[in-house]
């Protein structure tokens, strides 16, 4: 059972008791992600992410680490384009110290000078690996071609300019200003006590106050092309989408049916066409993510640079074929009971439904029950995901971005196409 508490102070507490376990995933969540930077701050979010691990007023960062494994829990933290979450699994009965670690956490680090200047060098090597692992930089390209000057086009990690830029103060500033208690989410899920969880958490952030940030909504004006990013690698990595659908569309479970049939496991189109029958690459998959005003569907795929013009060419004409409807009945339901199955797996983990939770909470969406869901699933028809195709993969909108080994032959294209 789902139960929701919200505080005086606009903080927003959610919880669900999942009988038969004893671990509890609770979660900080911060309304706060790359997007809401200015463009000179890229990467502060992360960054203010790495500080949060690093020291508060009671506790070193050697403390934080040795309080979380006396436990035998897990403390961790991640940063998105629109959110920031910390989160630890821990046993029931340890719930509390997780709880208390997390508020010292966000509310009292101390940002020491000599912490920030050592962090930047991390995170620094971070980008650089980033850069030099090109199946995972590939998707920033995209996004920085897909989104252009959009502010979701600006990478989690930041760029080296910037980061390097990034001072004690301006760290203090941003947390100032976004970790307010509107824009925070404490979510927890297993063997947890919603009325014990909510008097917690109002000891440890109940007198909090602060500003009432409000994200401003952009709109995305789109212009397809293609980037061609010449690198020393032994393989082509392309990205080929468009942008898609925001959180609240209608069409967001057929459009997640679509990217199953697309590339979304090994019965998939493009696997089986790709990889399976014409033996063009190790690996490809499709993917879509939904924001706050649009979304991202796009494929992937690795390949030789001799290879990198064929695997193109039948990625456009696969998405070409969605777009003119050529999709079946049996291909939909096969999805369908994809989606379901995976969904019913990750429910049996504690901190997947907390991230579901807390996602919720942060988007003002309404919790759907598994139930729920898989009837959202089953509703869909096969009308449905044609009309979605046909809605967003028009050829003539398709971003294509190529990472490393590019063909020479491309380059006189990339020129001709980014003029359309």
């Amino acid at each position: 059972m789902v139960r929701t508490h919200v505080l005086p102070n606009g903080m927003r507490i959610v919880t669900e008791r999942v009988p038969g376990v004893r671990s509890v995933s609770v979660g900080c969540w911060v309304d706060v992600g790359s997007r809401d930077e200015a463009p000179e701050q890229n990467g502060i979010c992360h960054f203010v992410e790495h500080m949060m691990f690093k020291g508060t007023r009671r506790r070193s960062a050697r403390d934080i680490a040795e309080v979380m494994d006396a436990t035998g829990g897990q403390l961790n933290a991640f940063t998105t384009k629109e959110a920031t979450c910390y989160y630890a699994r821990v046993l029931d009965e340890h719930l509390p110290v997780a709880l208390d670690l997390l508020a010292d956490m966000v509310l009292d680090s101390v940002f020491r000078t000599e912490d920030v200047a050592r962090e930047r060098e991390v995170i620094l090597e971070e980008i650089r690996l980033s850069e030099d692992t090109p199946e995972d930089n590939v998707h920033d390209v995209f996004e920085q071609a897909l989104f252009g000057s959009h502010p979701l086009a600006r990478p989690v990690l930041g760029t080296a300019k910037t980061v390097g830029a990034c001072t004690r103060g301006a760290l203090v500033k941003f947390v100032q200003e976004h970790y307010s208690p509107s824009r925070l989410v404490v979510a927890a899920s297993g063997n947890v006590d919603h009325d014990r969880l909510v008097d917690a958490v109002v000891q440890l952030f109940g007198e909090r106050r602060g500003p009432a940030p409000h994200r401003t909504a952009v709109a995305l004006n789109y212009r397809a092309g293609w980037v061609m990013v010449p690198r020393s690698f032994e393989q082509v990595h392309l990205c080929v989408g468009v942008p898609a659908l925001n959180r609240r569309d209608p069409d967001r479970f057929a459009l997640q049916l679509l990217d199953t049939v697309l590339g979304g496991g090994m019965s998939s189109r493009l696997f089986q066409e790709l990889r399976e029958e014409r033996g063009l690459v190790y690996s490809t998959y499709s993917y879509h993510f939904t924001y706050g005003e649009t979304g991202v569907l796009a494929v992937y795929a690795g390949t030789s640079a001799d290879k990198a013009p064929e695997v193109l060419d039948v990625i456009r004409a696969e998405l070409e074929e969605a777009y003119r409807g050529e999709i079946t009945a049996e291909e939909v339901e096969r999805a369908k009971e994809q989606v379901k199955g995976s969904l019913m797996l990750s429910l049996e983990s504690t901190a997947a439904r907390m991230s579901r939770l807390g996602r919720e909470a942060l988007a003002g969406e309404p919790h759907l029950s598994p139930r729920q869901l898989v009837r959202r699933i089953d509703a869909v028809t096969l009308e449905d995901v044609i009309r979605v195709a046909e809605r967003l993969l028009r050829p003539e909108l398709l971003t294509v971005v190529g990472l490393g080994a590019v063909p020479s032959s491309w380059r006189a294209q990339v020129l001709e196409e980014a003029a359309i």
